[in-house]
């Protein structure tokens, strides 16, 4: 199978500090790779070069096999790449619906918002990730941490990402809240898309990801398949940065 992504020898620096040592990651349908690594591993660096947040000094991007150019968020949209930061950017004064649409508004024949069909279109794309969301009518302040995410979420997938990149997904947020958001990422899984996580919590990775790719100091230590390591053998690539 083609990887959905392939980051190839990804480097980058800053003022002479490489955030980025010349690494390498992929990604695959229906997979979660978590990146894990100290604050300043290069973890949310990296993949600020696929979200074109950063432009990398070298490598090469591709996408379902073919090379592509992401010099800004634009770029990465249209290949179908969308990141849901920890923060969600969310207004918090709007519903669901005006957040889904928000700056990407329907409008009608007669060129107004369309709110009845964005709100039409909101239930639809809930019903198909989180069935149990109800608070339609209601500013997303609010909503819970995991109601929250789900609306990030489902603004990136009715907008056709193939590519997720969720910074932190479940920062802040208690057992309950967690497990919605770990099976929103299953749903994801299940409709084919790719995600990297980033986070710090190795509980999370073991929990909800496939692979984990182990970053120190900017370089790769090391890609295992969660299924074949403990807990032990990722915190010892962490704070060694090497395999043991």
């Amino acid at each position: 199978m083609t990887p959905l992504v392939e980051m190839r020898d990804i480097a980058l620096a800053f003022g002479g500090v490489k955030a980025i040592d010349h690494v390498s990651v992929d990604l695959y349908p229906g997979e979660v790779v978590g990146l894990l690594g100290h604050n300043g591993a290069g973890k949310s660096t990296l993949v600020k070069c696929l979200s074109g947040a950063y432009r990398m000094d070298s490598g090469q991007i591709l996408i379902e096999g073919q090379p592509v150019t992401i010099t800004n968020p634009r770029d990465a949209r249209a290949h179908n790449i969308e990141t849901i930061y920890q923060t969600l950017a969310l207004a918090d004064n709007l519903d669901a619906a005006s957040n889904l649409f928000l700056g990407r508004e329907l409008v009608s024949a007669a060129g107004f918002v369309d709110d009845d069909r964005m709100e039409a279109e909101t239930r639809r794309i809930m019903a198909r990730l989180n069935p149990n969301f109800r608070k339609f009518n209601v500013p997303v302040s609010a909503l819970s941490g995991g109601q929250r995410q789900s609306v990030a979420i489902a603004r990136a997938v009715y907008f056709n990402a193939k590519i997720l990149i969720m910074d932190e997904p479940t920062a802040a947020l208690g057992p309950h809240e967690t497990r919605m958001v770990g099976e929103l990422i299953a749903e994801l899984k299940r409709q084919g898309l790719g995600i990297f996580l980033i986070s710090h919590d190795i509980h999370d990775v073991m929990a909800l990801c496939d692979r984990v790719s182990v970053m120190k100091n900017g370089k790769l230590v090391g890609t295992e398949r969660v299924a074949d390591v403990t807990e032990d053998d990722i915190l010892g690539m962490i704070i060694l940065g090497k395999k043991s």
